[in-house]
């Protein structure tokens, strides 16, 4: 994995927008068209590390079940801690028909196998293709524990044991991905997500699931160096109050003590941007690298180049000038069908992004530029 060796490496979460000439996402040709679009507006933008924008995927988790076996149960309804607060928003924002994509996923009711490689091959295959000119590429692939956060068990005896046959399962998709040269991003909603969902439960409890799934992680990546290794993390990528979200102080130490080198997670929005303070007293791992989100991934709003450097800089006098590369909060089209941001705009926030690494790196190195 790259890192900040002479100026702020920019990249970002995973999905974008899926280019309005891909039409159906199972025409082969279409998506090898639409990933080099996609890959080609990146590099525009100024990104230096770059993927596929997942434009083969309904969305970065529930894609899952076109390649495994084991989901054909009828959704679990989803509990949302502190929605009844703002029950006129939480209307609003779930009774929404589109957002029927993001709650209407099947349940695991027999056992989890990979079924089919060739989706995962394709997707190696489009990317290689197109991502001449970039300084590295990583691809994203869900975690056991939020297909479990997705898709609930009611197969297994337990979620422990679910999470493991998980692994096993998705442990194909993951050393793939390695074999072909690319780094891997683990997307791991549910290590803080996941406390706004289901029961609510102590925080010794919710550390404990969080360790569990953590646990699968490093089982299931043991044969992938840390060192090509992403993990993110966030609260859900959705516009709304985000009061109830757990701190991200209350699950730091266990996540840097998983195995991948780089995290992840949201510094942009205004509920956790504060959270860059708590580095003042947790000392990074020899060897982590984090990439703190600088843009805010479900608003409109492009982010001035001087801002973005006024949050890398302070990661950077916390952690160290070459532990942090310039990240986005979360996907912007975690599900094809929700684009909460508009694509133009999307593309344009992420050059804002380039220019105010560009900044942050020549108060960082002097002469630096990006």
């Amino acid at each position: 994995m790259k890192t900040s060796t002479e100026r702020i490496l920019t990249t970002h979460t995973g999905s974008l927008p899926r280019p309005a000439s891909l039409g159906d996402r199972h025409d082969a040709a279409a998506v090898t068209a639409a990933v080099g679009e996609t890959v080609r507006r990146q590099l525009d933008a100024g990104v230096d590390i770059i993927n596929d924008g997942e434009v083969s995927k309904p969305s970065y988790s529930t894609y899952v079940t076109e390649r495994l076996s084991g989901f054909g149960g009828e959704p679990v309804p989803v509990r949302r801690r502190g929605s009844d607060r703002f029950p006129a928003f939480a209307r609003r924002m779930w009774g929404d028909p589109a957002m029927s994509v993001v709650t209407a996923n099947p349940s695991c009711d027999g056992p989890v196998a990979y079924l089919d490689t060739s989706l995962a091959e394709a997707d190696i295959a489009n990317l290689r293709a197109s991502s001449d000119g970039a300084t590295e590429t990583f691809m994203s692939a869900a975690s056991p524990g939020v297909i479990e956060m997705f898709m609930p068990n009611r197969y297994y005896p337990s979620t422990g044991d679910y999470l493991l046959a998980l692994a096993d399962a998705m442990k194909t998709e993951y050393d793939a991905i390695h074999a072909a040269g690319l780094v891997l991003q683990l997307d791991c909603p549910d290590l803080a997500a996941g406390w706004a969902r289901g029961p609510e439960v102590t925080l010794a409890e919710f550390r404990k699931n969080v360790s569990l799934r953590l646990e699968a992680i490093d089982y299931a990546t043991r044969d992938i160096p840390p060192g090509q290794l992403r993990l993110h993390l966030c609260w859900g990528n959705y516009e709304g109050p985000h009061d109830t979200d757990i701190p991200l102080a209350d699950i730091i130490d266990l996540v840097l003590a998983a195995r991948p080198a780089a995290i992840s997670f949201e510094a942009a929005n205004p509920r956790h941007e504060h959270e860059w303070k708590l580095f003042e007293d947790v000392k990074l791992p020899d060897g982590k690298v984090i990439i703190p989100g600088v843009l805010d991934s479900t608003t409109n709003y492009i982010e001035h180049p001087e801002l973005v450097a006024q949050r890398l800089l302070r990661y950077a006098g916390v952690v160290g000038r070459s532990n942090v590369m310039a990240g986005s909060d979360c996907g912007f089209a975690t599900f094809a069908a929700l684009t909460p941001v508009d694509p133009d705009i999307t593309w344009a926030k992420l050059a804002a992004m380039a220019d105010g690494a560009a900044i942050a790196s020549r108060q960082l190195w002097g002469t630096a530029t990006a």
